[in-house]
């Protein structure tokens, strides 16, 4: 884990307005984008107002979790943990699809509510097999992958540096509470639904969890292990992550919960226990981060967009995103294959 340098750089090196701004403002469109749009759950026509209205709330909060991580000089399990809290309070709070039995109804996905039925847990009346569905995929998608890109492109002086100050932070966090509170107040958010006190302080409950873990100085701590092997090819790290998405649909109800958490628990575990090791860089960061995108830009073709399209369209929407999901990759690899990008140094 990498702890960042308390020594502010010097005037002259200090990067121009628009350099400082680019990365924060690709991570705003990108998150939204990599959320609902590279899965294919829109068509090629419907994206630029799905990232112009979602763009504050997911862009926002991807900023906000990234600066805070990288100030505290936290590593990636403390932005895995306080993407966690974001995919509650987003699916919990917010939209309050985890709790809206209805909520798929008006989509191509309204058959998917009889499975979800299966793994209700009592008294909370939520699915747990949406609940690992929704939150996991805020986790990878909608933060750590997004965050991974925009992070590659950058030199190694500026991949784990904070990019806001004081009031860049303030009015990113106004607009994701105004994304936020768009998509609550609005029928296309929340749907008239409103979850139950006891649902809603759940939510609550599991939000500060997460971000209390989030926030320990266990995060902050370098260990370093020295005698440890190196670490494994970054294109092993990329398999067991695909591996992973694809172990989480072998089994329907309880045993296939179990079972998705299995693979999940397996893959996090390997790739936390791989940035230990010695010679472990943004190339394997990459790795474990993108490859949820690829695999999630391959499904684009299998599944059908939210609202019913034509097969054209559909299949433009599918091209559009394998097209752009190899240009993101294909740039942060060329841009970490520049001598000035420090692909050594470790961004466990």
């Amino acid at each position: 884990m990498t702890t960042l340098p308390r020594t502010a750089a010097a005037p002259a090196d200090r990067p121009s307005l628009a350099r400082r701004l680019a990365p924060v403002l690709a991570l705003l469109f990108l998150a939204p984008w990599a959320a609902e749009c590279a899965w294919g759950g829109f068509t090629l026509a419907e994206v630029p107002l799905v990232l112009l209205i979602l763009g504050p709330m997911y862009g926002g909060a991807a900023i906000l979790i990234r600066e805070t991580a990288r100030r505290l000089g936290a590593g990636w399990p403390a932005i895995v943990l306080l993407a966690a809290a974001f995919g509650v309070f987003q699916a919990g709070i917010v939209d309050q699809s985890l709790f809206n039995p209805d909520f798929l109804d008006d989509t191509e996905y309204a058959d998917t509510q009889a499975a979800a039925a299966a793994t209700l847990v009592p008294g909370l009346g939520f699915s747990l097999r949406q609940a690992f569905d929704y939150v996991g995929n805020h986790i990878v998608l909608s933060i750590c992958a997004p965050i991974v890109l925009v992070e590659s492109y950058l030199g190694k002086a500026r991949r784990l540096r904070p990019w806001l100050g004081r009031p860049g932070l303030v009015v990113v966090t106004l607009l994701w509470l105004a994304g936020s509170l768009l998509i609550f107040s609005d029928d296309g958010g929340r749907k008239g639904f409103l979850a139950s006190p006891l649902q809603l302080g759940f939510a609550a409950a599991l939000i500060l969890a997460l971000v209390a873990v989030a926030l320990l100085p266990r995060w902050r701590r370098s260990r370093p292990r020295p005698n440890d092997p190196t670490a494994p090819r970054p294109i092993w790290v990329a398999l067991v992550v695909v591996a992973a998405h694809f172990g989480v649909d072998l089994a329907p109800g309880w045993a296939g919960v179990g079972i998705a958490l299995a693979f999940a628990a397996t893959a996090g575990g390997l790739v936390a226990f791989w940035s230990s090791r010695a010679g472990w860089g943004q190339w394997h960061v990459v790795a474990a981060g993108t490859a949820s995108l690829v695999t999630a830009a391959a499904f684009a073709y299998l599944v059908p967009p939210y609202a019913a399209a034509s097969p054209a369209a559909s299949l433009v929407g599918d091209v559009a995103i394998s097209v752009i999901t190899v240009a993101l990759i294909g740039g942060a690899v060329w841009r970490l294959r520049r001598p000035s990008s420090g692909v050594h140094v470790r961004a466990s």
